[in-house]
Order: structure tokens, then C-alpha cells, then sequence
């Protein structure tokens, strides 16, 4: 069945008891799927996460994302869950919109989750992603994704990356979704160009589709995707942030030469499994550190060294001559 849904009709108050109004138009640009900044204990580091949410805010991006794959959710408690939104939303203070991860490969568990996330005042939304290691075919996606809906008293950002859940959600699954009014939009990690052009022909321009892979940000806004969800923007924001602008404006000379000139770096962040290279990077560039929770480890010393390497010939950060260091030039 076609998706009817109209944009006024995908306009709502948000249950989080913000009185927030949000709508569908407001979702589009750059968002970030934050990393999860962890202290030498392995507690989550709060302040940490602040600085970062300002740092990605007064740099022009729209959209954080917390809790999602960057932000090694599945490592997780539900109170370190809870804890990281929270404070992601605190951070924010109504400068950004913020959509909160909630996937799990048990549907009833799942509903659970976003029970819970209807009551995290100043919530915008949920990014939920296939159930992973299940592989449900595309009628079992569907009744989940529709649970997971009919729950949520928030808008509902469908997340399809089927290299991690072992599910793909097929175009006419989605454009069945894209009925249900709470469900907004995807986040489309599948690194098929064609299965994302016949997305973003059959549903309607309300329904919000969003490019989940750096490497792939020019041709799906081209195509005409809503935005992009960045893992570089972590490193540079403002340079994700405007990419993507300029593309949304057809300013395709800028858009291109920002992505000529940190193409590497988007890969680089996938040179060993995310979000160890990113995580380093930062390290690098004084943004954090490099903390993270098994079954995830730091990048080797080799990726490392390339990183470093890349970094300085992106005019990221020049040495003294005790080679530490010196000074952060983000451009």
C-alpha cells in the first residue's frame, strides 16, 4: 500500500512532557552519531559528553544521535543508556534535535525500551534498527517495526544497516512502515545506491530518508535524501555541517570540494571496525580518548600511525618540534 501520510499530518506535541512541538519538516541536515566518551574506569564520562554536544551544536549540526552503533550501545546498561541520553539532552538544552537509539533483537524488549523513552523529558525521537542476529524476514520487520511504533509516543526513525543486524528492510517494507504516522523517516545504511534510489522515488517527500554513510552523502542528497547521520562529524562537524547544507541549496562546487577533501578521512573511520578509528582520531586531536568497551578495542598501533599521518596531511594538526602536539587548526 502507498504511504499517504502528509506532513501536516506528522506534526505532533512529543510525549517526553517538553511541549515541544516537532514535525518532520525540522528533520533534515547533519546529525552526528556521537561516541560515547568513556573515563580510564570505564564510566561513562558526562562531562566529556557535554563538551562534545556543545562543540557539534556551535558548529551547525542539526541532529545528534545518541546511543546508536557509533555510540556502542550494545555495551551499554539500560542505566548507562538512560544516563547517556540524559545527559545528551541536557547538553543540548532545545539547541539541537535529539533522537535516542533503542534496538533490540527482542520485539518485547524493545517496546520496553521505548515505554521507557516516552517518559525522558526532552526526548525528540527514537532511531530503532533491524533486530540483529534473528534475521526476520521482511513480514517479521515489519510487525516489529510496527510494535515499536505503536508504543512510542515519540517520532520513530526507522535505522536500516544490515551489515550489523544480518537484515536488510526491503523498499516495500519500508513504504508499508511509512503508513504509520509516528514512523518519520530512515536512516539508510545499506550501502546500496539502488535500493535507496527506489526509497526515495516511492515515498513521499514527507517521509524523511537520511544517508548513513559518509562515503555515500553526495549521490543519496542528490538523489534527493533529507540529510545525512555522520560518524566524521564527530572530527569535523562543521565541515560535515556544511557539505551537507550546500548540497541541500544545490551548491554542488562546495559540496564537492569539502568532500574531495576529507573523502579519506570518512574512510578512515572504517579502517578497523567503528568506532575505533574515530575514537583514536579524536585522541589525536586532543577531542578525547580512546576508552572503549569489549568486545571493541583501540585501533592497532599501525592504523594509528596511518591515522596520525592522515591527520597531519589534512591540516587537522601540526607538531613542535618535540613532535607532540602544538595546536588544533579545524578548518
Amino acid at each position: 500500500m502507498a504511504a499517504t501520510q502528509t506532513a501536516a499530518a506528522r506534526t505532533w506535541l512529543d510525549g517526553a512532557q517538553s511541549g515541544r512541538l516537532i514535525s518532520v519538516m525540522e528533520l533534515s541536515g547533519c546529525g552526528t552519531a556521537l561516541v560515547t566518551p568513556f573515563r580510564a574506569d570505564g564510566a561513562i564520562d558526562e562531562s566529556a559528553l557535554h563538551a562534545q554536544v556543545n562543540a557539534q551544536i556551535d558548529a551547525g549540526i542539526d541532529l545528534l544521535i545518541v546511543c546508536g552503533t557509533t555510540g556502542e550501545a550494545a555495551t551499554l546498561t539500560e542505566t548507562e543508556w538512560l544516563q547517556a541520553i540524559a545527559a545528551t539532552i541536557a547538553a543540548a538544552a532545545g539547541r539541537a534535535i535529539v533522537f535516542a537509539g533503542c534496538t533490540h533483537n527482542s520485539t518485547a524488549a524493545a517496546v520496553e525500551r521505548v515505554e521507557r523513552l516516552n517518559r525522558v523529558p526532552g526526548l525528540d525521537g527514537v532511531l530503532t534498527a533491524n533486530p540483529y542476529y534473528n534475521r526476520p524476514g521482511q513480514q517479521g520487520q515489519y510487525e516489529h517495526f510496527r510494535a515499536i511504533a505503536e508504543a512510542s509516543e515519540l517520532p520513530v526513525m526507522l535505522y536500516n544497516i544490515p551489515g550489523r543486524t544480518g537484515a536488510n528492510l526491503e523498499p516495500a517494507t519500508v513504504l508499508r512502515l511509512a503508513d504509520m504516522p509516528k514512523i518519520v523517516g530512515i536512516k539508510e545504511s545499506s550501502g546500496n545506491l539502488v535500493q535507496i534510489t527506489e526509497l526515495l522515488t516511492l515515498l513521499p517527500r514527507s517521509f524523511k530518508v537520511f544517508c548513513g554513510d559518509d562515503l555515500l552523502a553526495l549521490p543519496v542528497l542528490a538523489l534527493g535524501g533529507a540529510g545525512l547521520i555522520s560518524v566524521a562529524s564527530n572530527v569535523i562537524p562543521g565541515q560535515m555541517a556544511e557539505l551537507v547544507r550546500a548540497a541541500l541549496k544545490n551548491d554542488w562546487a562546495t559540496a564537492r570540494r569539502i568532500n574531495r577533501t576529507f573523502y579519506r578521512l570518512m574512510q578512515a573511520n572504517f579502517w578497523e571496525p567503528s568506532p575505533a578509528p574515530v575514537k583514536a582520531i579524536m585522541a589525536i586531536l586532543g577531542m578525547g580518548n580512546e576508552a572503549m568497551r569489549l568486545p571493541m578495542v583501540p585501533v592497532s598501533t599501525a592504523t594509528r600511525r596511518r591515522l596520525e599521518a592522515l591527520c597531519g596531511e589534512l591540516g587537522l594538526m601540526v607538531y613542535s618540534e618535540a613532535g607532540k602536539v602544538d595546536n588544533l587548526r579545524m578548518f
